[in-house]
């Protein structure tokens, strides 16, 4: 039906890709307790990768009451009130991109940065059901943000509160606005939406003095998690020898904080022979989070392509996507998962590092599975096969073979982005009598029918 994907989905599983606990050679998922009731949707047919069970195969997910209910091989048509054929398709966890901009409703009176997204304007059609905006708000801004946009998304949305209580931009510069107390306390009272405290951009170029010490901005967020017992995400700018790359993720970070950028051009990651440093293995051994964080200008194939090489992939995979960039380098997750793809990862390790790690990150550990009883946040995949150029932020292109789609995006169990109809009935299976062919006198006042909803 969908003969323009991959009809193989194997060309791009590794079987050696195995961290611990992954994909052992069990693919069913039994829910032993009886089901009286029909599944809403049955997912039929599909190459299901599921990281955090070790599923890697063609096995079936039905959905019932928004949750995933059932995983397993075969799971017969009639048990389900609607069956999609998911064939040649790649069925996983809904993706989590854990560094993006948006705060779409923040006014222009703080001179801050205003160029954030509509979440469910550009994620939801590229398999994205988690996100979390990466510092936009501070302490002052925060509650608006939370009201105006986290609130009512239907993407489900996390964030980072920035140590500098006017917010992302400017005000980042200023000492006395790093307010470490304001911003754990904030993250606090909203701890069932804040996944930690971020800190970006300070003093890049101006040189350090008693006002603007080195380490001003890094301390003050990791004083801030330390407080709130959240961990921090760090946008950084080596400036040596006063503010060392390998200082930052050795000394000043703990186990759990997160750099994100980590292949921008400005980090040492690799020597001169294209081996990863020492100093990065044992950061990442003391729990130091690498994530990629792709952006406008932090991503660059001649330090991501012999890391992964040497191997060394990021922790996670991420696009930091905000209305400066989105047509630009870095486009959606999916096209930034591709160029994983494009550099030798494994479809697996890339499903990996975009479901259960970002989850890890965040410390939502519930979220990026198909484990019967969680939410049905999934993405059905297509492989596209052909010629592609995929361009980093230095304007350099690599040639791929390979690009990730997506075809059917379901959150809680709805159907939120439906590239090809799947779940729609073809013209010509609509009964006569069907309100489809019924034309209404007032079109302007009557709503138009689902001829299929997820609600049974």
């Amino acid at each position: 039906m969908y003969s323009k994907y991959l009809t193989i989905v194997n060309n791009l599983i590794c079987p050696s890709f195995c961290p611990s606990l992954l994909f052992d050679s069990h693919y069913n998922i039994r829910n032993e307790k009886t089901m009286p009731r029909k599944l809403e949707m049955l997912l039929k047919g599909g190459h299901v990768i599921d990281p955090a069970n070790g599923i890697d195969g063609v096995v079936d997910v039905g959905v019932l009451d928004g949750r995933i209910a059932r995983v397993e091989a075969d799971i017969s048509p009639a048990d389900a009130h609607r069956v999609i054929d998911v064939g040649n398709l790649v069925v996983v966890p809904g993706l989590l991109d854990i560094h993006v901009h948006t705060y779409h409703t923040r006014g222009r009176q703080s001179g801050g940065m205003v160029g954030s997204l509509n979440a469910d304007a550009h994620f939801l059609k590229e398999g994205v059901t988690t996100c979390v905006d990466t510092g936009t708000a501070g302490a002052e801004e925060f509650e608006h943000f939370r009201e105006t946009v986290i609130d009512h998304s239907k993407t489900r949305m996390f964030a980072y509160v920035n140590i500098a209580a006017p917010g992302m931009g400017p005000p980042e510069q200023v000492v006395a606005n790093l307010d470490p107390q304001r911003a754990a306390e904030m993250a606090a009272a909203h701890d069932e939406v804040c996944v930690g405290i971020k800190t970006a951009h300070y003093w890049t170029t101006k040189p350090f003095d008693d006002e603007h010490p080195p380490w001003a901005s890094v301390d003050a967020a990791v004083e801030a998690g330390e407080r709130c017992k959240m961990p921090v995400m760090v946008d950084f700018w080596p400036r040596p020898p006063e503010r060392s790359y390998p200082d930052l993720i050795l000394k000043h970070l703990r186990p759990g904080d997160i750099h994100t950028h980590v292949f921008a051009r400005q980090f040492p990651v690799v020597d001169e022979d294209g081996e990863v440093y020492d100093y990065m293995h044992e950061a990442r051994d003391r729990g130091i989070h690498f994530d990629l964080g792709h952006g406008a200008a932090s991503f660059w194939y001649r330090a991501a392509m012999p890391a992964i090489a040497d191997g060394f992939p990021p922790d996670s995979i991420s696009t930091d996507l905000h209305m400066g960039n989105i047509n630009g380098h870095v486009h959606s997750m999916l096209d930034t998962m591709s160029k994983c793809l494009a550099m030798n990862m494994s479809l697996q390790e890339v499903i990996y590092r975009s479901t259960v790690t970002p989850a890890s990150a965040i410390r939502r550990p519930e979220l990026g599975t198909l484990t019967p009883g969680s939410e049905a946040d999934i993405a059905v995949l297509g492989v596209l096969e052909g010629n592609f150029y995929f361009r980093d932020c230095g304007w350099a292109c690599i040639e791929a073979r390979h690009r990730l789609e997506c075809a059917l995006t379901l959150c809680a169990g709805e159907v939120v982005w439906d590239r090809h109809g799947m779940t729609c009935p073809h013209l010509q299976e609509v009964p006569p009598e069907a309100e489809y062919w019924h034309l209404p006198e007032q079109q302007a006042t009557s709503p138009i029918p689902r001829l299929w909803r997820t609600e049974a």
